[in-house]
Formats: C-alpha cells, structure tokens, sequence
C-alpha cells in the first residue's frame, strides 16, 4: 500500500493550508489514517487522526486549528490547518493502518507517506 501527500508550502502566520494523502495499492480497508509531524530537532508526533467509523482525535497544539477528514471511495484523509502559527512548521506525514490483500489472504499494513513541507512564517 502506498501512500502519497500533498499540499504543503510556504505560509503566513494565520494562513490556511489543506494536506492531502491517497492511499493505493492492494487494499482491502483502512482502519485509522493519521497526520503526523516532525520539526527539526524534534520527535516526530501524532497530530489528528480518523477513524473508519469517522471517530476524530487532535493533539492539544492543533485542537481547535485543524480538522481531519477522510473520503472513503477515494482511500484518501485530508487535514485543514487553519490560523497557522510558526510553532506549526514541520514535515508531515500521512500514515494509514489496515488490512491489505496479500495473495489470497489479507493482512495487516501501516503504510506512510513520504512528508510534505509546512512552513509557516511570522
């Protein structure tokens, strides 16, 4: 399963940016799609995440910021970042957990995406 991001850049301060991620390949469902993050110097964190069922989850620094969604025809989850501060300036990522088609079988997958650039400017 691969994933592919997009919709980073340059912005800013209290700009608005929309990323997206598509997932494809041999899947059989997605469970949960994540938005991580990672500054330099920094660990990499969990930013929001959506469940199959839509159930939605915010780290405290974006909750209130962003919102997560996802199209399920299209195997893609989407994060609108809005009101954007230079604290929000990172690689982020995109990663999907399920189940996959492996031969005439399925099993688990976390796939990632390969980052898109965040920079917010004051």
């Amino acid at each position: 399963v691969q994933l592919q991001a997009s919709g980073g850049g340059l912005v800013q301060a209290g700009g608005s940016l929309r990323l997206s991620c598509a997932a494809s390949g041999s899947i059989f469902s997605i469970n949960a799609m994540n938005w991580y993050r990672q500054a330099p110097g920094k660990q990499r964190e969990l930013v929001a995440t959506i469940t199959s069922g839509t159930k939605t989850n915010y780290a405290d620094s974006v909750k209130g910021r962003s919102t997560i969604s996802r199209d399920n025809a299209k195997n893609t989850v989407y994060l609108q970042m809005n009101n954007l501060k230079p604290e929000d300036t990172a690689v982020y990522f995109c990663n999907a957990e399920g189940l996959g088609y492996g031969g005439i079988t399925v099993a688990d997958f976390s796939s990632w995406g390969q980052g898109t650039q965040v920079t917010v400017s004051s």
